[in-house]
């Protein structure tokens, strides 16, 4: 269903039957890891112009990872990330 570098992956898979006998598989819900119980390899500071999938194209070498910086960080909107220049972002150890 998903690829094995999605943040989905390894969520349990669960089945819903409808009253009209209809079966809907869907993923189970995924909880954020607590960032300080992820491996920190790197930190980096926001300069103008950085966007998340450029910056996780460069330090993981696939921009779809970016929820991989999210996690490191504690943020549930990627978009708040890079809006502060100067900023330090904490890149993790890969998750997958």
């Amino acid at each position: 269903m998903f690829e094995h570098t999605s943040r989905y992956y390894k969520l349990d898979t669960a089945t819903l039957s409808t009253p009209e006998g209809r079966h809907l598989s869907y993923k189970r819900r995924r909880f954020l890891p607590q960032a300080e119980t992820l491996s920190r390899v790197l930190e980096v500071r926001v300069k103008e112009g950085d966007r998340l999938d450029t910056l996780a194209a460069n330090l993981l070498g696939d921009p779809e990872q970016y929820w991989q910086i999210c996690d490191a960080n504690n943020a549930m909107n990627p978009f708040e990330l890079t809006t502060e220049i100067g900023r330090t972002l904490y890149i993790a150890q890969t998750q997958f």
